[in-house]
């Protein structure tokens, strides 16, 4: 009698060990996966986020359509800018009436309120050109880096040299006819090839420094000799509402919508990525950090 017990019980504890190595064999092939990612809708008509170490594409939606581009299009004079050779950032530029006349020629024209006759350095109107995004700032640096007899010529000669870098860096679907991103019915761009432009406009360690800015103090030499101050601040709102943000640059217009090129860095891990066509301000922010929230979730 105590045989049989002595059986039964042993082949339930052998049935309760198979079960159990069952259920054991089968958790280890059906553990809980990791919280799915899902991306995010987003207003803006075009976008596009990558791991700014590698480039590997972390989110598209119409990545490759082209759009207008706004003022974004001032990261590639920028660029054209910084990549001069022998370039003295200390190089003083003299303020043309040219410049005001066409902010006001220009009336939705963004400014850097720059006033005829100041002289301010190269440094002082690349950041005139990327904080308050001044269409002034941009005319200048176009007239001082293009080459030619008069400023027409210098100015088509810059807007030839941002082309040529965009061929460079392998924007295909991208054209640029103003220095500003005020077209003239053929300067268009797409989120991918914008991101790969603010990618390599982030190697430059002034371009860096200038794009994180949030507001800063310049002061000029004026036409008569003293001195005077420009305030500027950044139009890019994410480096105050969104941590570890550390550029780019924003753009708008009637064509352009609303337009954000944006770059931050958590944990060592750099997302750069572009919203084209959102519907305001605040929603291309908002695109924005849906983005970025997006690729660093996706980077783990």
């Amino acid at each position: 009698m105590k045989t049989g017990i002595q059986g039964i019980r042993l082949r339930r504890a052998a049935a309760v060990a198979v079960t159990t190595g069952a259920v054991l064999a089968t958790g280890a092939l059906t553990a809980v996966p990791a919280q799915a990612v899902t991306a995010p809708t987003i207003a803006a008509k075009g976008g596009y986020v990558m791991n700014n170490a590698n480039g590997k594409t972390l989110y598209t939606k119409a990545a490759d359509t082209r759009r207008s581009t706004g003022s974004t299009t001032k990261i590639m004079t920028a660029k054209v800018v910084l990549s001069q050779p022998n370039l003295n950032l200390d190089a003083k530029v003299t303020v043309q009436k040219a410049y005001s006349d066409y902010i006001v020629d220009n009336n939705y024209a963004s400014s850097a309120h720059l006033i005829v006759g100041d002289k301010v350095t190269v440094r002082q109107l690349l950041y005139g050109l990327m904080l308050p995004s001044g269409c002034d700032a941009a005319y200048a640096l176009a007239d001082k880096f293009g080459s030619g007899s008069t400023r027409a010529a210098r100015v088509q000669s810059f807007i030839s040299k941002m082309n040529a870098t965009a061929r460079s860096l392998g924007m295909t679907n991208t054209h640029f006819d103003s220095f500003d991103g005020i077209g003239h019915g053929a300067n268009y761009s797409t989120p991918r090839d914008l991101t790969k432009l603010a990618s390599s406009a982030m190697k430059s360690s002034t371009f860096r420094t200038i794009v994180k800015t949030k507001s800063t103090k310049q002061k000029v030499t004026t036409k008569s000799g003293g001195y005077r101050y420009y305030t500027w601040e950044n139009t890019n709102t994410l480096l105050k509402s969104y941590s570890g943000t550390i550029g780019v640059k924003t753009g708008s217009g009637p064509e352009a919508k609303y337009c954000l090129v944006f770059a931050a860095t958590r944990n060592g891990k750099t997302v750069i990525g572009t919203v084209l066509a959102s519907t305001s301000v605040d929603q291309r922010a908002t695109d924005a950090t849906k983005l970025l929230n997006y690729g660093f979730a996706k980077l783990g």
